[in-house]
């Protein structure tokens, strides 16, 4: 269930990245879609301990 909740709010900071590139604010919109890699399943888990 965690997985898919941090899936879907990668996929949310991944799109309003890509929205924000092409309304020209090239560093905001790199970085939410930074965050949005690094949180999701297949990036570093934020819930993921070692």
């Amino acid at each position: 269930m965690t997985g898919l909740v941090l899936w879907i709010i990668a996929a949310i900071l991944v799109i309003a990245g890509i929205v924000q590139l092409l309304q020209g604010q090239i560093i905001f919109g790199i970085v939410l879609i930074i965050v949005g890699a690094l949180i999701g399943p297949g990036g570093v888990s934020i819930t993921r301990r070692r």
